[in-house]
């Protein structure tokens, strides 16, 4: 079984701020990426890491990524959407992956990913006949709101926070996203064909950088994991 990983960076990140792309500010001294590029790069079971660029990217070769060169290929062909970019970085891939490998898809503003959240993915849904993600059950009461009002309350029994990776076949994930295009996840476009991806329970450590505040929980994150 042959599993493919798929980082989409062709965004701005403008919720974040700054004048880079969110991708490349720093987090402990290293390109925020790099830290997602480093745990997909060294799990075993991950024959080759496929990072989607802009094609007018300028700052990747402003960094040294030869330590990971071996296990990474870089795709200069990011689209508008990160599900276009997704979508086109699958269509790169067609010389090397086949129908039935997998395809880990995963944020690059995810930084906090580690090792034992891949493993557990993986074994997990190896042997799934539809895929699956990484999830957290909601513990928050949900509000709908209007006009920084309260519209409705909203039960939370059920829901989960989706996460990434999103672990899917390359020949559905291509066909899913060619269905629904507009979709903010992949999981998302599996659904529309009306299959039930698996939930796997990851836990709250594998934040995603949205704002300068997440910056600061990412760092707190990584330093104290490494006590």
């Amino acid at each position: 079984m042959t599993y493919f990983a798929l980082v989409p960076a062709a965004g701005m990140g403008a919720r974040m701020g700054g004048d880079c792309p969110k991708q490349y500010q720093p987090l402990r001294g290293q390109p925020l990426i790099r830290h997602a590029l480093q745990v997909l790069t060294a799990v075993p079971a991950i024959l080759r890491v496929f990072v989607v660029l802009a094609p007018d990217d300028t700052c990747w070769d402003s960094f040294d990524w030869s330590d990971l060169a071996p296990r990474l290929t870089v795709l200069r062909c990011g689209g508008a959407t990160r599900a276009a970019s997704v979508a086109n970085g699958l269509k790169a891939m067609a010389g090397v992956a086949l129908a039935d490998d997998w395809v880990l898809v995963h944020d690059a503003a995810r930084a906090c990913l580690t090792t034992a959240h891949v493993e557990k993915l993986l074994a997990t849904v190896a042997d799934d006949p539809v895929g699956g993600l990484l999830a957290v059950p909601l513990a928050d009461t949900l509000k709908r709101g209007q006009d920084n009002r309260v519209t409705a309350t909203l039960a939370r029994e059920g829901l989960w926070q989706a996460q990434t990776p999103q672990m899917f076949r390359y020949a559905l994930l291509v066909d899913a996203l060619e269905y629904a295009p507009a979709v903010t996840d992949e999981a998302s476009a599996i659904e529309a064909l009306g299959l039930h991806p698996r939930l796997v329970e990851a836990d709250a450590t594998n934040l995603k950088v949205t704002y300068p505040l997440d910056l600061q929980l990412a760092e707190w994150i990584l330093q104290n994991r490494k006590r």
